[in-house]
């Protein structure tokens, strides 16, 4: 019998001075016209994608039921079956309230950052989900209403010969041909064949050169068919971001993605401000605050928060606002299930500097599978009007994609 992470003894958990409960917060949970709905359960399951997504679900008293996602990675289930306790009575329409009272709770445990914060995220869209579903509306209109009926999806590329800069050309032509997508990303850490040590986080000369092939190979091919974005996965030197950021500017780089490693601001600000290639960071830092002197400093030109690791969709759309007041768009990071790819596509409708939203499971032929409805068509999601995220999972390929080991949650 495996341990009930529940009942973990925490004693900033049990004594809190910002204890958000609607007990200790007197707020009622009684709001009548069948809104008087408790939170009974909180379940996950564990997919085994591209990436381990875990799937949440949340429960009531009324029979209604959430369906969320978190940002993959090990400890989340176990995490999430720590804070269930503390949402368990709660009137789940308290999304707000109740996001926040998990961060004060799990204050001990991390929620500063890192995969506390993506375990109340994969909460956060499940609540989001079951208060559409009770409310009798989708869940762009919990967060203020949309701007667009459909959000722009990025098709993330990839190809066995990943360092030919023909063979990378000829995967964005079938792409943009074959799938119908006008927006790509690839890769631009691969290995060229020219490294001397891959620790140092310096690039050679005929390192960039070689990346320059593969930007001019792909730009070339696709022309004004499609925007393409490169990332680089936070490894290289701030020096020699710049100068690969520098030799870009001559194609049309729709933008370079983490281009140095993402703890040291005033770095990437100096990236950022060197050189006219779009810069585009964000994934790696946690909630408002983490993405705060990004933009306040300037140091971005794309903002590209992940939606269910950053904290939720209302942190996201709150990172947008901030965003917006520096007139930078929002390209969201997403590696998701079509879950949180759909929660995605609800906050990219409500925010107005949505740019677009990244799909990164094409070569996963089953992807579309894990829900009854589509998500992707033509290169755009169009927004669901049904009630929550408008996703229905299929419960048989959920069950035959699991994670060994793990168990499938309730049925809704």
């Amino acid at each position: 019998m495996g341990i009930d992470y529940s009942q973990l003894h925490d004693p900033n958990a049990e004594y809190t001075m910002r204890e958000l409960s609607a007990e200790t917060m007197g707020v009622t949970r009684e709001r009548g016209g069948g809104r008087d709905v408790e939170i009974t359960d909180i379940q996950t399951t564990m997919i085994d994608g591209n990436f381990p997504w875990t799937l949440v679900r949340i429960y009531t008293d009324a029979g209604t039921v959430g369906t969320g996602e978190a940002y993959w990675g090990a400890g989340v289930p176990e995490l999430i079956q720590r804070m269930t306790p503390f949402l368990q009575g709660e009137n789940p329409l308290d999304i707000d309230r109740l996001t926040e009272h998990l961060v004060q709770k799990m204050s001990g445990e991390g929620s500063i950052g890192g995969v506390t914060v993506t375990a109340i995220a994969g909460i956060e869209v499940a609540l989001h989900d079951l208060a559409g579903k009770i409310l009798d509306v989708p869940a762009y209109q919990l967060l203020g209403g949309k701007y667009r009926d459909e959000v722009r999806v990025y098709c993330d590329c990839h190809t066995e010969e990943e360092a030919d800069p023909d063979a990378c050309a000829d995967e964005a032509e079938r792409v943009v041909e074959e799938l119908g997508y006008d927006a790509l990303k690839f890769d631009l850490d691969v290995p060229s064949g020219h490294e001397k040590d891959r620790a140092n986080r310096h690039l050679r000369e005929p390192e960039i050169e070689h990346k320059a092939s593969i930007v001019e190979a792909v730009t070339e091919r696709v022309g004004d068919r499609a925007d393409v974005a490169f990332d680089c996965h936070w490894t290289f030197s701030g020096g020699s971001a710049k100068r690969l950021a520098e030799r870009l500017e001559a194609y049309d780089v729709w933008w370079l993605e983490d281009p140095v490693p993402p703890e040291n601001h005033d770095v990437q600000r100096e990236v950022t401000q060197g050189t006219t290639t779009p810069i585009t960071v964000g994934e790696n830092v946690y909630r408002k605050h983490g993405q705060r002197r990004l933009l306040e400093e300037q140091a971005v030109d794309i903002i590209a928060p992940d939606m269910p690791k950053v904290g939720g969709m209302r942190e996201t759309q709150k990172i947008a606002d901030l965003a917006d007041l520096y007139y930078v768009p929002v390209a969201m990071h997403n590696v998701s299930s079509p879950v949180a790819t759909m929660a995605s596509a609800h906050v990219g409708a409500a925010i107005p500097n949505s740019l677009a939203v990244e799909y990164h499971s094409y070569e996963l032929d089953w992807w579309a599978d894990l829900v009854e409805e589509d998500v992707i068509e033509d290169g755009y999601i169009e927004i669901p009007e049904k009630p929550g995220l408008g996703v229905t999972l299929d419960m048989d390929a959920v069950e035959e994609h699991m994670i060994d080991g793990d168990e499938l949650f309730d049925e809704a």
